[in-house]
């Protein structure tokens, strides 16, 4: 018998091989184990080991931790999902739900959110990715006064209205922009710094857009400059005698504003990959290795510059906690925010109300401008991806695919009481002890299914 087949026959054999979801072990992640491993030191070493650099400890911190260990685990409730063809059953434990920080649950957020853009937020024009940074040595004052990153966003926002209106000769222009405020650098260190999903160009009352020609960015980024400095100044933060050194530098370094990315007005796929992108989670657990014999954590991320040249860098388990935590904002922070044409006002408006009369094209043509007619977009809602649609989306798998005979499963049930979950893990013998006790007792709360993160 001949066992012997080419590449393409090989490939051939692979690709029509059918996925199979596998529920994920979330103990066996090298995140869960440092925070189990450590998160009892973390909190009575914090006032003397990190308070100084972190500022004061924050409840959120203890609830989204205490959540995310609960995450993926069958013993605080799962789902039972059967095949009705053969009877094939498994079980789906619940997700936590934490946002910009569990790597499971935000990474279906991502996926949410850059189809709710692509679909109901963005007009078939052109975009740009625009992002802005500030230098080194202002950044400190956003660490420890959260509010000023509301402001930070009303500098990159009017600055880049301004700068818009200006080279167009539109003063009544409505700029779309959907922005993210992101907070970390490389190695989850404090970066606060903005990504915007920005329209090119912009729009007027009657739904006419006007696309911005490409143009050197130094003018933007002296006028960003100038809003953030005054900003500081007015909030009482930055003294005279900085705010005048700064002033002194050469150009406008530490201020700066890259948009090189540009995507056209009917790539879809583009406007989601760069709304997944500005979205994603402040650390990534592909790149995290965990010893746990010497309580090391080797992150890996970009070549550093300098002397050193190193792609990582080493943390003990608090210090690793210490530093993805600062990351986690307040329940009622949002990072992420709509202006103009796009913002939540307008968009209900337009829905409602919507578009005025078209103003006339004749003396618009006339001019060197590409004029782009958005009048009759109206994008329909569409409900957010569901967990099963997710887990297809990204690894090309159906979870309610029966692996034994193909049919659709069906959830019959969800498990949610502490004795009917111990019961049923006994008997499956997938009972096992807590390696450490939980940090609070079991609480009857309402989760939806996860999925793996990438």
């Amino acid at each position: 018998m001949n066992n012997n087949f080419s590449g393409a026959e090989i490939m051939k054999k692979i690709q029509n091989i059918k996925a199979v979801y596998h529920p994920r072990n979330p103990m066996e992640s090298p995140l869960w184990r440092i925070i189990n491993c450590n998160y009892d030191d973390f909190l009575k070493n914090y006032e003397e080991s990190f308070e100084k650099k972190y500022g004061f400890y924050r409840k959120i911190i203890s609830d989204v931790v205490h959540e995310y260990k609960k995450c993926g685990d069958l013993k605080k409730g799962f789902a039972r999902i059967k095949c009705p063809g053969c009877s094939h059953e498994y079980l789906l434990s619940f997700s936590c739900k934490g946002r910009w920080f569990c790597p499971s649950c935000h990474s279906k957020k991502v996926i949410q959110f850059g189809e709710k853009i692509k679909n109901e937020i963005l007009c078939p024009v052109p975009h740009r990715q625009y992002v802005f940074s500030i230098p080194k040595i202002i950044r400190h004052y956003f660490r420890y006064d959260k509010e000023l990153l509301n402001k930070f966003c009303l500098c990159a926002k009017d600055s880049l209205t301004q700068w818009f209106r200006t080279i167009l000769g539109l003063k009544e222009g409505i700029p779309g922009i959907v922005m993210v405020i992101q907070t970390f650098g490389d190695y989850c260190k404090w970066n606060p710094h903005i990504h915007t999903l920005v329209a090119d160009g912009l729009f007027t009352k009657s739904g006419m857009f006007h696309v911005m020609p490409d143009l050197d960015l130094k003018y933007l980024e002296e006028i960003f400059r100038a809003r953030v400095l005054k900003m500081l100044i007015d909030e009482k933060v930055l003294n005279e005698k900085l705010y005048k050194n700064i002033m002194k530098w050469r150009y406008t370094s530490g201020f700066s504003i890259h948009n090189r990315v540009r995507i056209e007005k009917n790539d879809d796929r583009g406007k989601e990959s760069v709304a997944q992108y500005i979205i994603r989670n402040p650390f990534s657990q592909n790149k995290i290795y965990y010893n746990e014999e010497t309580n090391k954590v080797n992150y890996h991320s970009k070549m550093t510059h300098g002397k050193s040249r190193q792609n990582f860098e080493i943390f003990t388990g608090t210090e690793f906690i210490a530093a993805i935590t600062q990351h986690i904002p307040e329940k009622s922070f949002q990072l992420v925010r709509y202006y103009g044409w796009y913002s939540n006002r307008t968009r209900g408006e337009r829905k409602k109300y919507g578009l005025p009369l078209r103003e006339n094209k004749k003396s618009i043509l006339n001019t060197a401008i590409e004029i782009i007619d958005v009048s009759s977009h109206n994008p329909k809602k569409i409900p957010s991806k569901t967990w099963r649609e997710c887990i297809k989306k990204v690894y090309d798998k159906d979870p309610l695919e029966c692996p034994k005979c193909g049919a659709e499963m069906k959830i019959i049930a969800f498990i949610k009481e502490p004795e009917p979950i111990e019961s049923i893990l006994k008997h499956l013998k997938l009972w096992k002890p807590d390696p450490k006790p939980p940090p609070d007792d079991f609480e009857d709360i309402t989760y939806e299914p996860f999925f793996e993160a990438a």
